[in-house]
Formats: structure tokens, C-alpha cells, sequence
């Protein structure tokens, strides 16, 4: 198969378990970029083994530079930032293809990241969502920290195509993840707002905490993935609770 001429970023710490199947989908990609949080397992091995330029990077606190790092190490100017949870399907290999021929006037692309819950395609809920992951590295900064985006000048484009993404297998491994993930979001909303009031506080741990139930289960029918649906959204929405109890926690440490 002829390589494309793009470049794969993927951020990766100790992702022996699953980087092997995500490089396994971007075998036809010119140039892959492991932005590696300095991995204790053999992760870097794995992708080395397998073609794969290996950067070190100690983790900052964001996610933003870990994507910017991608792309300041990036062979082409067009870079595909995916996550080693990821898996590339063959109809968006064809599609990114094509766009690259066309060469259109986007610096921006995004495209649809279909999330999976122990084995279950969650094709509501919000959960088959779009991302804005296919950039060009001359016309784009990510900025934020944990929900990190990319800030452009210029059009934006879409590919007609899924990327399949398998974030936790188990119940477990989510708590533990979103668990860091809500410590680095409430210390900078903490550094961002500083000290909100209880009544704030309260608001933010009940109110959105259900809004974002409501949103995901009700509003975007989460409930037609049935019981993977219902704990689902449940589990998303206690991202939110993790959040806004852990600034509660920091703001009494400090008080």
C-alpha cells in the first residue's frame, strides 16, 4: 500500500495494552509521532518496533502542549491527532486520501469520533460526536488544558468518516482516569476563577451535574443505547461531580 503523506500524532503514557491495535490502523501513514509522557511499560518499545518516531515529553499538566509538541515534530504539514484508544477505519484512511489530493482551502478538518462502552457502539447521547483533530500545522495552536482544542485563522472542513475510539474496558478504568482528569480540570478552574462562592459551588456539583445527564441521556436520546446508555450517562456526568468536588476540596485546603 502507498503511504500517505500525513502525519499521525498520538499522545501516549504507559499504553502497552492498546497502542499496538491503534498503530496497526495507520499502517499507510508516512510519518508517526508518539508524544510519550516517558511511558514506564513498553510502550515506546512497541512503537518503535513498529515504524514509529518516539518524542518524550514530561507532562505538563496539559493537554494542549502535548498536541503542540505533536506538531512541532511532525514531518508534513497535515497532522492527524489521534489517542492511543483509538482505532483509524479503513473508509476514513480513503477519505483523508482524497481531501489531501484536493488540497482544498480548510486548514481545519473535522470528523466523527464514534465512542465505544464495553464493546457497545454508543450511537447516541451525543456520544458519535465530531471532532475538530485534522489539522494543518502552519494555521494552528491547541490551547486548554484537559477538553484541549485547536485555535485557527482560516476555513473549516468535514470528513464524511468515523475514527472508532474504545476509551476504558472496564468501569474501573474509567473512575481512575476521569478521577486524574477532574483533579487537573478543578485546580484551573480553581487558578482560573479562584474562590467561587458555596452557593456556586453547590450549583456546579447538582444542577450541571444533572443538566449534564439530562443533556446526554434524555435530550440526545442516550436512552436507545438501553442499560449501556443509561450507566453511560451517568458515568459522563459524574465527570462534572469529580470536577467541582474536588475545587470544594482545594478551596478548603486553602482556606
Amino acid at each position: 500500500m502507498e503511504k500517505i503523506k500525513v502525519t499521525v500524532a498520538i499522545i501516549t503514557k504507559n499504553e502497552e495494552k492498546r497502542i499496538a491495535r491503534c498503530l496497526e490502523s495507520i499502517t499507510w501513514a508516512d510519518d508517526v509521532v508518539l508524544v510519550d509522557g516517558f511511558s514506564t511499560d513498553k510502550t515506546a518499545e512497541i512503537a518503535k518496533s513498529r515504524g514509529a518516531r518516539v518524542i518524550e515529553h514530561k507532562f505538563s499538566g496539559s493537554f494542549a502542549d502535548e498536541r503542540n509538541v505533536g506538531n512541532e515534530n511532525a514531518k508534513y504539514d497535515w497532522v492527524l491527532h489521534i489517542d492511543a484508544d483509538d482505532v483509524v477505519t479503513e473508509g476514513f484512511r480513503d477519505k483523508l486520501a482524497a481531501m489531501l489530493a484536493t488540497d482544498g482551502a480548510a486548514v481545519i478538518y473535522k470528523f466523527r469520533r464514534r465512542n465505544f462502552f464495553l464493546g457497545h457502539s454508543m450511537d447516541h447521547g451525543g456520544f458519535h460526536h465530531y471532532i475538530p483533530n485534522l489539522v494543518n500545522k502552519k494555521h494552528v495552536k491547541y490551547e486548554g488544558d484537559v477538553h484541549e482544542m485547536p485555535v485557527y485563522k482560516g476555513n473549516i472542513g468535514m470528513i464524511d468518516a468515523d475514527i472508532d475510539h474504545y476509551p476504558f474496558d472496564s468501569i474501573n478504568q474509567f473512575i481512575e482516569r476521569q478521577n486524574r482528569y477532574a483533579g487537573i480540570a478543578a485546580k484551573k478552574m480553581l487558578d482560573t476563577d479562584g474562590v467561587l462562592s458555596e452557593r456556586e459551588i453547590r450549583k456546579g456539583l447538582i444542577k450541571r451535574t444533572f443538566k449534564v445527564f439530562w443533556k446526554s441521556y434524555v435530550k440526545k436520546q442516550g436512552y436507545k443505547d438501553g442499560a449501556y446508555g443509561l450507566i453511560f450517562g451517568v458515568l459522563f456526568a459524574s465527570i462534572n461531580f469529580f470536577k467541582w468536588a474536588k475545587y470544594w476540596e482545594l478551596v478548603k485546603k486553602d482556606e
